[in-house]
């Protein structure tokens, strides 16, 4: 018969110091994230935007992201309708990840609203670090929840401000937003396909953007993604999807593997 583990043994405190470690990583990244709020909520009311509209579009919106195209677009001379479809096609992600993570997480009630609401890129990624379903709803909770609070706390912060900031410029605050998307796009390039798709699509939106209305040439750049998407992948001689460099050829990618895969990445 196997004894009893003790209630004050390491092995019973494990697990209680790994979800700790799991939440105090969600506050700082939290904290870190709701930084670019600042910037957000001072380019949106330099945009034109008063603060009740920036506050709006950061606690219902909430993806950083689509939250800065918008404004840029807006701020551009774009239209309403160039800039949501901007926003809409930057936020499909979340809805990847919902799929991704809907096994570990409510899918109804008021926990499954708010699950859909907090669905980013930092909660998928840190519930990806879990190996167990403690640890991922853990992950996603604290992760979604310090963002959405830091997020808008700061983007109440930089609207604020920039009501007094003739020029965000001048203050750095608008290269934040292509410090966003780099951050957002800089973790998926993990192979040659994503690095060529990135570079066609810039070279579409540097070559429309003066030719174009504000807003489209981020919908074209789109589409070379899109067109890529639907070409047959590259296979191997075997008909199979070529393996990655490092991976055993025998021994294929676990389920949680895929899962922290598709869910690595930056807002």
């Amino acid at each position: 018969m196997t004894a009893a583990v003790p209630a004050s043994s390491p092995r019973h405190h494990a697990p209680d110091a790994r979800l700790r470690s799991i939440r105090r990583t969600g506050f700082s990244i939290g904290l870190a994230t709701g930084l670019y709020g600042i910037s957000f909520g001072a380019l949106a009311t330099a945009s034109g935007l008063d603060v009740w509209q920036a506050m709006v579009l950061s606690a219902v919106m909430f993806t950083g992201g689509s939250q800065f195209a918008f404004v840029g677009v807006v701020g551009g001379g774009g239209s309403a309708l160039g800039a949501a479809l901007a926003s809409l096609l930057l936020g499909i992600r979340n809805t990847l990840y919902g799929l991704i993570l809907a096994p570990s997480l409510p899918r109804g009630g008021a926990r499954g609203a708010a699950r859909a609401q907090l669905t980013i890129d930092e909660s998928a990624a840190l519930a990806a670090t879990g190996t167990t379903e403690a640890e991922r709803r853990a992950g996603f909770w604290s992760a979604g929840v310090w963002v959405y609070v830091f997020w808008n706390l700061f983007t109440l912060a930089g609207a604020l401000a920039g009501q007094h900031i003739a020029d965000p410029a001048a203050w750095g605050l608008d290269a934040a937003a292509a410090g966003a998307f780099i951050a957002l796009l800089w973790p998926r390039l993990r192979s040659g396909d994503a690095v060529a798709i990135a570079v066609a699509a810039a070279f579409v939106a540097l070559l429309t953007t003066p030719v174009l209305p504000a807003g489209l040439p981020v919908l074209a750049a789109a589409l070379v993604a899109v067109v890529a998407g639907l070409l047959p992948s590259r296979r191997g001689a075997t008909g199979h999807a070529a393996p990655e460099v490092g991976a055993s050829d025998d021994e294929p990618a676990t389920d949680e593997e895929e899962r922290r895969s598709a869910c690595c990445g930056s807002r």
